[in-house]
């Protein structure tokens, strides 16, 4: 196995790879991904050092969980982290947010885990009062005392939700959008998570395959695919997809993108390595569909550092072609 560079994440005290793999892919709303495939993936990931899996209850119905449950079984040799999610099996709600559902969420994720404890259960971007809520806090505090999770953190939408839940003492690490094309993050979410010692993993981090540079505006994606049915938010939040971005300037952002990318490393590793490198970052989750996608996502950590002169160059292209359109909304 290669030694990544490990990074430890929040208050949970645990060491995980810079680059982990996310596994929203495995799930099937990427398209299909057959089982051998699945394991291929993980196992990928896997001997390329990587030691941190997040998935959710949600992600095929528990197939991602289920798949992460079965590979690990296989590999006891695996040290790996596991991060899940809970919340979206129900009408998004804050009344939905109590303890008698985080039970019957936290059952059905263990199960399909395999495991007594989890190591980490995210709120899975809630309805945004539901960060300021004590009895959700004191909620997930009985599930840490109970001895179902080992701690519990928060994956959220917005930069006024993550700052709500850094100042919970509870929270061990937020879950939050971060890529070349959404900066936002940076200018305070990162600044205060570092400070009160949060941990930030940041998720689409190639802006659902934008920044891979392998997309123009005639791409067509499979009908089941994100990137087909939820261009404008029309099943689950925009960010998710494409960060948010039109897809058509997009298209042309990530063609800019990719001239900034030194020589040798490919446009999708240079957008890695650049959030690895944001000071407060603790690890980022890119998902995978074939072997050779993890292989190439967990290269980004050897990487040098992107000089000075391309993460200027990052942000103007940021401040030219995406603050405008986006910027407000956020």
């Amino acid at each position: 196995m290669i030694r990544m560079e490990q990074r430890t994440l929040g208050r949970t005290g645990r060491d995980v790879s810079v680059v982990g793999q996310g596994t929203w892919q495995l799930g099937g709303d990427w398209g299909e991904v057959r089982e051998a495939d699945a394991f291929g993936v993980l196992d990928a990931a896997v001997e390329s050092g990587v030691t941190f899996f997040d998935t959710a209850d949600v992600y095929g119905d528990g197939r991602s969980e289920q798949l992460i449950g079965r590979y690990l079984k296989d590999r006891p040799d695996a040290d790996v982290f596991v991060a899940t999610k809970m919340g979206r099996r129900a009408e998004q709600l804050p009344e939905n947010y109590v303890l008698d559902n985080f039970r019957t969420w936290n059952d059905r994720s263990r199960a399909n885990l395999g495991l007594d404890t989890l190591d980490l259960v995210q709120l899975h971007c809630p309805p945004t009062a539901v960060y300021s809520s004590d009895a959700v806090y004191d909620a997930l505090d009985t599930l840490v005392a109970e001895q179902r999770v080992a701690a519990y953190a928060v994956s959220v939408e917005t930069c006024a939700e993550a700052l709500t839940a850094i100042a919970r003492p509870g929270v061990a690490s937020v879950q939050i959008i971060l890529n070349p094309f959404r900066l936002k993050p940076l200018e305070e979410v990162l600044p205060a998570a570092l400070e009160a010692g949060v941990g930030i993993i940041a998720r689409v981090p190639l802006a659902s395959g934008l920044l891979s540079g392998r997309y123009t505006a005639d791409t067509v994606f499979a009908p089941e695919d994100h990137r087909a049915y939820n261009r404008h938010g029309e099943a689950f939040d925009q960010g998710e997809t494409f960060s948010g971005i039109d897809y058509a300037t997009g298209v042309a952002a990530a063609a800019e993108f990719a001239g900034l990318a030194p020589e040798g490393a490919t446009p999708a590793a240079t957008a890695l390595r650049w959030i690895i490198q944001q000071p407060g970052v603790t690890s980022v989750i890119p998902g995978a569909r074939s072997v050779e996608q993890a292989r190439a996502n967990a290269s980004a950590a050897a990487l040098p550092p992107l000089p000075q002169s391309t993460l200027d160059a990052v942000r103007d292209l940021y401040d030219r072609r995406i603050r405008a359109e986006v910027h407000p909304r956020w």
